[in-house]
């Protein structure tokens, strides 16, 4: 038989980025518990609000399954004497295993007859284990930061206030802190705030409705979905859509209540950005657009409750936000009386990084290493790039940005405008903050990507150099963010450089800066890409072993790095592939750690060694012609043309012969051979079945 078993951790209000992460570890941690704890189970759900994490799992069993358990111990050599009677070593492992000597049971092993302890280990009630395996539970849920309350010896995101724990409708003793479990919840806050008895899942969802409490929160997001999207179009205009913002709403409020709000025409002057950054950043209010995207007077916002009137709600938000676009209008135009490049000036009194200076310094490098990618990029953008360079920083200390912090760049591109700068270098100075995440946009002119590539590289550059590598989940400074912002990029833009000349020319600039040798630093960042580069590769389903081989033989050229993974893992499906890979990685295995001294046609001994040689040299140049164009894929197919060749080779000739002369000849000529292919990747790595 089989039974529910359900949990509610009752706690003032959670902070809404902690609620998906603890939700899903309390799923994975339960799962996990009752495996250990040998109690089969069913379907596990999950589900919450600000002031509650719950979970239900169906079909748990009610007692543990019954378990065999054997031990092997010494030898019957070493358990017996030669009289037959027990030894300490038996005696010693018998009390170990909690058994007698008589129940010790001897068994023919493939090496000799060894003794064993076999123990039946009967199941305990479920009721038994449970109140042990919640306990664990609630104590095991991680948060970003826990605080403490009271005297007690334990911490969560905020303090508990109830539990409620039940299988098959009994309550399972547990506790944290000074909260004991019971049948017992309540509904929401103000609403309906007294106790009810819940006796299974499905009467406490009931009664939590009947409480204006709506625990799933897919269907919190639908009601919230549905109500802003009225309206917006009840205030006659559309709604701005905002996904990860209805997500945190979701996990803001128990019982959501939709309203719309109004604010004052004059404020719609302000540059739209800051309008809508001043509603969400702060208030959590949605935008309304009218038909032509022009952004109208109205906001939209979330209730955690129904008011007896609501209007009153709408004031109260209406003069909070009211409050927070003044601030914004007036720094705003204060701003504008400050020439961005006298901003610029200012980023000296600013650090950046304690041993990186300040953020003027910080501008001056990347802008001269900016200056020197656009030499070698797009020539003909080199002023833009320089100029918008110089002033792409100038905005963080500007008063919006100040109290705006992701306008960046958004600011100092209003302000370039409006100081008539050139449109393209207005717009760099926005793009070279792209990409700000994993789904974010890349850089759409050449200005902004340049200036964002030395921006990013200047920053990883520097960190590295005085030591301040990431290391496991820390990366303070986002700098895998920031290398795979710099490969995307590139990919984008199809931008042809050496990316080791590229990191030479910004250590060359950091110099001063560096704590060690920069070919040491270089060596590290080199490595760092090359992680980041296997990451995005595999992530865009190339197989392991394929970019393993081509990152291998070098990724200096991304761009070419990327064609020629493509071109291998198209080698890799046809059908005749493998055979191909087990005579590569036999060619470049044998010659892995050798140094050709050029080939002797004299020393050859037969013609599968002569018949090698005008192979290899007949297509060699054909190869490499076709690599040289781009043409990975034709130029690896060319290459594979040499396989049966060299098939009849190993079949006919014994390479490490005693003959120093002829076997050193046998292997210069094969490191001819691997010269065809590990031009593009190394084959020893390739993973096949005949390995």
């Amino acid at each position: 038989m089989s039974k529910e078993l359900f949990l509610e951790i009752g706690c003032e209000e959670i902070p809404a980025g902690f609620l998906d992460p603890a939700l899903s570890h309390l799923e994975s941690a339960l799962k996990k518990a009752l495996s250990e704890a040998r109690l089969s189970f069913g379907e596990l759900s999950t589900s919450g609000t600000p002031r509650r994490l719950v979970l239900s799992v169906k079909d748990v069993a009610l007692r543990q399954e019954d378990i065999t358990i054997e031990n092997q111990g010494p030898s019957k050599k070493v358990a017996y004497n030669e009289s037959g009677e027990p030894t300490k070593a038996l005696i010693g492992f018998a009390k170990g295993q909690g058994i007698s000597i008589e129940d010790i049971e001897v068994r023919e092993t493939p090496k000799g007859e060894y003794v064993y302890a076999v123990k039946e280990e009967k199941g305990v009630d479920a009721a038994t284990l449970l109140p042990d395996v919640l306990t664990d539970l609630i104590a095991s849920i991680p948060f970003k930061k826990s605080m403490r309350w009271k005297d007690l010896d334990v911490a969560f995101a905020r303090p508990l206030h109830w539990i409620v724990a039940l299988f098959d409708g009994q309550v399972v003793p547990c506790s944290f802190g000074d909260i004991e479990s019971s049948n017992k919840s309540r509904g929401h806050r103000f609403l309906s705030p007294e106790e009810f008895v819940v006796t299974s899942c499905g009467d406490y969802l009931d009664k939590c409705e009947k409480a204006f409490v709506i625990v799933d929160p897919e269907k919190r997001k639908s009601i919230i979905r549905k109500g802003i999207l009225n309206a917006a179009t009840d205030a006659g205009g559309r709604l701005i859509e905002d996904e990860g913002l209805v997500h945190e709403v979701t996990n803001l409020v128990e019982y959501p209540v939709v309203l719309c709000g109004n604010f004052e025409l004059e404020y719609l002057k302000l540059p739209r950005e800051i309008v809508i950054d001043a509603m969400r950043g702060h208030q959590r209010y949605f935008s309304v657009e009218d038909t032509e995207g022009n952004l109208r007077p109205n906001f939209i916002t979330v209730s955690n409750t129904k008011a007896r009137d609501m209007n009153v709600v709408r004031e109260g938000n209406e003069r909070v936000l009211r409050a927070r676009l003044s601030d914004a209008a007036f720094y705003y135009y204060e701003d504008l009386k400050t020439p961005l490049d006298d901003m610029v000036e200012k980023l000296g009194s600013v650090v950046f990084q304690a041993k990186l200076g300040t953020s003027y310094e910080k501008v001056e490098r990347f802008q001269s290493l900016a200056s020197f990618l656009a030499d070698e990029l797009v020539p003909k953008v080199k002023n833009k790039v320089e100029r918008a360079a110089w002033l792409s920083k100038g905005d963080l200390v500007s008063g919006v940005v100040c109290e705006f912090p992701s306008l960046q760049g958004i600011m100092g591109r209003d302000y370039a405008l409006k100081a008539g700068e050139d449109n393209e270098v207005a717009e760099a100075i926005f793009e070279h903050y792209l990409p700000r995440s994993a789904d974010d946009i890349l850089p759409a002119t050449d200005t902004g990507a340049i200036i964002s590539i030395a921006d990013k590289l200047d920053t990883i550059c520097g960190c590295f150099g005085v030591g301040l590598i990431p290391t496991g989940a820390s990366d303070p400074y986002a700098l895998r963010r920031q290398t795979i912002g710099i490969i995307n990029i590139i990919r984008k833009r199809e931008y042809r450089l050496s990316l080791a000349k590229l990191i030479s020319r910004a250590l060359e600039i950091l110099q001063d800066k560096l704590l060690k040798a920069s070919d040491e630093i270089k060596g590290e960042i080199l490595e760092f890409f090359r992680l980041r580069l296997a990451g995005l590769l595999t992530g865009g389903g190339y197989s392991h072993d394929v970019v393993d081989a081509v990152l291998s033989r070098g990724f200096d050229d991304i761009l070419d790095t990327v064609e020629i993974v493509k071109a291998l893992a198209h080698l890799k499906e046809l059908p005749d592939f493998e055979p191909l890979a087990v005579a590569f990685k036999r060619v470049v295995n044998i010659t892995k750690d050798f140094e050709s001294i050029g080939v002797d046609p004299t020393l050859f001994e037969g013609d599968a060694e002569e018949k090698l040689h005008s192979a290899c040299h007949s297509i060699a140049g054909d190869v490499m012609d076709l690599a040289d164009k781009g043409k990975y894929k034709e130029a690896l197919l060319k290459a594979s043309q040499i396989r049966p060749v060299v098939d009849s080779f190993f079949d006919a000739i014994l390479v490490m012969v005693d003959d120093v002369n002829v076997k050193n000849n046998r292997l210069s000529l094969l490191k001819e051979v691997s010269g065809l292919f590990m031009r593009f990747a190394d084959f020893s790595k390739i993973v096949t079945e005949n390995k």
